[in-house]
């Protein structure tokens, strides 16, 4: 059992939850996630670790409650504990594996769209704890769901705040952004690494492209079993099939069908109505 130490609402229906899980904790790595259960007969959740403390031995997830599974783990009150709490599982973000004195030399930027800042935020600080700064563009609908937009600022060299409607930051989405800082202020990047909602992703791919920008992508929106097995979260990468779970969550985002991508987030919706309207869980 694994109990919830902290439990804060960042957002209207997004939550953040410090979990104590020393094993998970000793060995996560930024890009990894976790799957969740809220109960033993639950549905397995994947959710992508969003901090861990090794020396208290912690692990953070960020929970978006859009569904029954999501909303029974959300109406957990801190003390309470989770059945299970599996990870690290997944590949871990490319660049930690690299000579860290050639990530010196690389100017990377991330862009996040809404919870996607979650999964931002343990790369970013691993890179500024290497040394490295890089830049962030964190984007949503409005200021109200703008996301760990502190604890970014801390890590980040610049952060660059986009909303939808103009009430923080620059005004537009997050791509409107990318060509604000490279077409009017001279910022140069190598390498752009985006998590968020797949649309917002497609067109980040498709500026980055056109800029001739190498990009990653996480496509962690698509798991749901986490072991390769289920096959939902099947996706063409170059005109291969790669399952987001274990060859992922990250891939060339050049290389992503992403209309497929989104097709295939789809598939259930019928059936998570169903459950949302018979649970009916507040």
């Amino acid at each position: 059992m694994f109990k919830i130490i902290e439990k804060r609402e960042l957002a209207p229906d997004i939550w953040l939850m410090n979990v104590e899980a020393p094993r998970v904790a000793r060995s996560a790595q930024p890009g990894q996630f976790v799957i969740v259960r809220a109960c033993e007969a639950g549905e397995r959740i994947p959710l992508t670790v969003a901090d861990y403390d090794r020396e208290k031995g912690t692990v953070s997830i960020v929970i978006q409650a859009v569904g029954v599974s999501t909303r029974k783990i959300v109406a957990l009150a801190e003390g309470e504990l989770l059945p299970d709490f599996a990870g690290p599982l997944g590949q871990p973000s490319a660049f930690i594996h690299e000579d860290i004195e050639e990530l010196r030399h690389r100017k990377f930027l991330f862009i996040a769209g809404g919870v996607g800042a979650a999964p931002v935020y343990p790369q970013v600080k691993w890179l500024h704890e290497h040394g490295i700064g890089v830049d962030v563009i964190v984007g949503a609908r409005n200021s109200e769901f703008i996301l760990l937009a502190d604890e970014l600022g801390k890590v980040a060299r610049n952060l660059y705040i986009a909303t939808d409607d103009g009430s923080e930051g620059f005004h537009g989405n997050v791509t409107a952004m990318l060509r604000e800082l490279i077409d009017n202020r001279g910022a140069e990047y190598d390498e752009i690494i985006t998590i968020g909602p797949m649309i917002m992703m497609k067109y980040v791919a498709l500026a980055a492209k056109e800029y001739g920008i190498k990009a990653t992508a996480s496509l962690n929106t698509l798991m749901i079993d986490g072991t390769g097995m289920c096959g939902a979260c099947r996706v063409s990468v170059g005109g291969h099939t790669k399952f987001a779970c274990v060859d992922g969550p990250e891939f060339d985002a050049w290389q992503i069908d992403f209309d497929e991508a989104m097709r295939r987030q789809t598939m259930y919706r019928t059936q998570e109505a169903e459950a949302n309207h018979k649970c009916r869980i507040s």
